[in-house]
């Protein structure tokens, strides 16, 4: 059992280590930091430049915590401070949906409600033209699909706050808000930064339903309705499909390894803050 325990966590170590290998034809011709500034993205010309390609990641994650966090929050906080136990027992159970729906059904719905939403309506609003397959699309499909991700950690977070703090600020004079807010917030801030970073990891590496409806125009966005072209869109599109161009193979794993890599960096963070909130606890 230990032996099995220690390979199933090498595994991880492993794939880094295999498309690492399979990286090192491209990484040897070409400086990592062209690879990963440029903009120039010709495979027929041996031009590999990721950086729209990450600009689109950051751009779509980016737009999608700051539509997740303030509404998990928030949820969280009801959920865990003022619902009564049978709101909480009906509401867990839809939460959890969301986590088991298929990421192509997320892409689908995206498609047939959220694109047509921002092309004849938000975007015309603002007095600005778009197909509709935008970042801000990816982002409110994706945004949902991080809901379960961070409202479950806050909620657990919130909840190993002590009682006897949050008895002690009522028994002083404040309000169930005032306590919440200065208390009970302040007490599990680290907690729900880790949470936040979950989402974010999550967010980072989600593929299929952020193709869908992202756009996938290899080019850096400048606006919220410009298409993008994230990293694991780019590699689901692309692999498997013109690999006799040279390099071209070597580059979709590069690009497979960095984004391997931005996750297992934002687990380790969010895994870290998490292991100190709990010995701040007890």
């Amino acid at each position: 059992m230990m032996l099995l325990t220690i390979f199933s966590g090498l595994i991880v170590f492993l794939m880094a280590f295999g498309l690492y290998q399979r990286s090192r034809p491209i990484l040897a011709i070409k400086p990592l930091t062209e690879l990963l500034f440029s903009t120039s993205w010709h495979p027929l010309r041996g031009e590999f430049g990721f950086f729209p390609f990450i600009m689109g990641t950051l751009w779509v994650t980016g737009v999608a915590l700051a539509i997740a966090v303030p509404l998990c929050l928030l949820t969280a906080i009801y959920l865990s401070q003022y619902a009564h136990r049978r709101v909480r027992e009906w509401t867990n159970p839809l939460i959890d949906l969301l986590a088991g729906i298929p990421s192509v059904v997320y892409g689908m719905w995206g498609i047939l409600i959220i694109v047509p939403l921002i092309k004849n309506h938000i975007a015309p609003f603002f007095g600005i033209f778009s197909t509709g397959y935008s970042v801000i699309a990816g982002s409110i499909v994706l945004a949902i699909m991080i809901f379960p991700i961070i409202i479950h950690v806050a909620v657990e977070v919130f909840r190993s706050v002590p009682y006897e703090v949050s008895e002690a600020s009522l028994a002083l004079g404040a309000t169930k808000w005032q306590t919440v807010k200065h208390v009970v917030i302040r007490k599990a801030m680290p907690g729900v930064i880790a949470a936040i970073v979950l989402g974010l990891s999550r967010a980072f590496g989600e593929t299929m339903a952020v193709l869908m409806v992202a756009g996938n125009v290899a080019k850096v966005p400048s606006s919220v309705f410009d298409p993008a072209y994230p990293l694991p869109a780019l590699i689901a599109n692309n692999y498997g499909e013109m690999l006799s161009v040279p390099l071209y193979d070597s580059a979709l794993l590069l690009a497979s390894l960095v984004l391997l890599l931005v996750v297992l960096f934002f687990n380790i963070i969010s895994r870290v803050i998490l292991i100190r909130v709990e010995r701040s606890i007890q």
